[in-house]
């Protein structure tokens, strides 16, 4: 038997449905907000993610899905959201629409990951883009609204960890200074680390690797924060003020680089510790120069991200359960064979203004009731011999008990206005 590839899985059921759930709560705040749904493509010119990631980022080196199509191309599957927004944005003339332009999407990207809880090959993300303004006001708003997502979902011990890599020239600076310490450790250091060195070293102090960890206390490696220039550090402490003010608690995290190329000053992350060691729930920041790395112009910008299935396991760890769906307004069950096909036509009359179910075979009363209320319906209507003889539908509320005959160009009115 065919089984679905591994990191790969079928969405169906309470799974499906807590996704949904997720996403529309995120809809429902973020639009609420200001910001616009967009759908970019699940593939992407390679150049898109190798320029606006980074190519000294794991995720180009080692986790993108890339191929080259039929006509020579060279296309990848979405690693990740922002950099195919940004192009977006940049494409279709956003940049004169008024300033930030807020941008959400929801969708699965694709990485070549080691599989773990919580962490497939084809994951989902919630995605929130703000484009066009530079002030930390910005920052704070985009880093508050993650946070009201994930409260409006009803997860508690929140932990928004906040950090900076500064501008381009601090980073410059940060990366010469970690060379220069880390080089008389450079065997000691991770495979990965000892190549990330030379390419980029601010990732090795974002490794996961306790073995590169254990080198960085060792070497007594200063954070990032004690290499702001003043405009960035400015930056960070009027992020702060704003966060103040909108009560948004947070803790200053010094260690916090982010794993894309792409940011600069503002970095974040949130954390949920009943899901275990690698307890981020998602993270973003600030990315003015990743327009210029797609060929666009300057466009200062800040979003972040959170995997749908992360977010997930955190309800699942507090014993959240989102709300059940909604069942069918009306079940309708024959009662004799001819009044299956009645069931029917009465069904498909009244979709869709109303959702409409029936049983595709005779029932007796009594499990025909119980069908309909497994099926959570809030009405059934019986249909037989004795109602067709009288030219109406037997219709029960199933909240009340309450029973009433009435003929079936009558049944929509009473499933809206309910039974007394």
């Amino acid at each position: 038997m065919i089984r679905a590839v591994k990191g790969t899985y079928d969405l169906y059921g309470s799974k499906l449905h807590a996704h949904r759930y997720i996403i529309d709560t995120a809809r429902k705040v973020l639009e609420s907000a200001g910001a616009l749904e967009i759908q970019t493509p699940v593939f992407e010119e390679t150049r898109v993610f190798e320029k606006g990631v980074g190519a000294s980022t794991d995720i180009v080196r080692k986790e993108m899905y890339s191929f080259t199509d039929r006509g020579g191309r060279h296309l990848t599957l979405r690693p990740e959201g922002t950099a195919g927004i940004v192009r977006a944005y940049l494409e279709h003339g956003m940049k004169v629409w008024p300033s930030p332009v807020k941008l959400w999407m929801a969708g699965p990207m694709f990485r070549a990951e080691n599989v773990q809880r919580g962490r497939q090959r084809q994951f989902h993300q919630v995605d929130f883009e703000a484009l066009g303004l530079e002030d930390p006001i910005v920052d704070a708003e985009a880093i508050a609204l993650m946070v009201e997502v994930l409260r409006a979902l009803g997860l508690t011990g929140l932990e928004v960890k906040l950090g900076s890599v500064g501008d381009p020239e601090d980073r410059e600076r940060y990366n010469a200074y970690l060379r220069e310490v880390l080089e008389p450790y450079r065997s000691e250091l991770s495979e990965d680390s000892q190549e990330r060195l030379e390419l980029n070293p601010m990732r090795i102090v974002d490794s996961k690797s306790a073995q590169d960890q254990e080198v960085l206390r060792r070497a007594g490696v200063r954070p990032m924060l004690e290499f702001l220039g003043e405009a960035a550090r400015a930056h960070f402490e009027a992020v702060k003020r704003h966060l103040d003010r909108l009560g948004v608690p947070y803790t200053v995290d010094p260690t916090i680089v982010r794993g894309l190329d792409y940011y600069v000053r503002t970095a974040f992350e949130i954390h949920h510790a009943r899901i275990g060691a690698q307890s981020a729930l998602g993270g973003g920041g600030r990315y003015d120069g990743l327009s210029e790395l797609l060929g666009g112009p300057r466009v200062p910008g800040v979003g972040w991200a959170f995997g749908v299935e992360r977010i997930a396991l955190a309800l699942e760890e507090e014993g959240l359960t989102p709300p059940r769906p909604s069942g069918p307004d009306l079940y309708l069950v024959p009662l004799d064979e001819a009044a299956v096909a009645e069931a029917l036509e009465l069904a498909t009359r009244l979709r869709p203004q109303a959702r409409v179910e029936f049983a595709y075979a005779p029932r007796r009363v009594t499990k025909g009731i119980k069908e309909a209320e497994k099926r959570g319906a809030r009405f059934v209507g019986l249909i037989g011999e004795g109602e067709r003889a009288r030219g109406v539908v037997a219709v029960k509320d199933l909240a009340s008990g309450v029973q009433v005959e009435v003929p079936p160009s009558e049944v929509l009115s009473v499933i809206r206005g309910g039974t007394r």
